[in-house]
């Protein structure tokens, strides 16, 4: 009877220290957005880089906070597949085009170049 009880108390344990490994890495950036369809379009483009399983915007911080279902987080894809749809990031910078064609409520303060990539 108590090997059966540690048997099935190992595998518990086991089990449990294998979501938790599961829950993948976390990673957070500032993204330039002003509104809630900035939101909306932010963690959109997000949670369509591979890996990534949640994406949170935060309209007040202007942090994105993005988990990856794995080791392998790539920041940077991320921050460019955002900068696509329109959203200055860190790194990359949106194409004056895009940004242009952003909603009223959505032009936001642009970010410098200085640390910016095309």
């Amino acid at each position: 009877m108590k090997t059966r009880l540690l048997s099935v108390a190992a595998v518990l344990l086991f089990t449990v220290f294998s979501l938790s490994a599961q829950e993948g890495k976390k990673e957070k950036f500032v993204v330039a957005g002003n509104c809630g369809m900035c939101e909306t379009r932010i963690e959109k483009a997000a949670k369509e880089v591979e890996g990534v399983t949640e994406a949170d915007w935060n309209k007040e911080t202007k942090m994105l906070e993005v988990t990856f279902s794995g080791d392998e987080a790539d920041v940077k894809a991320v921050q460019k597949a955002v900068a696509t749809v329109g959203h200055d990031t860190e790194a990359f910078k949106a194409e004056d085009s895009v940004y242009d064609k952003l909603p009223a409520c959505c032009k936001y303060e642009r970010m410098t170049d200085k640390s910016k990539k095309k």
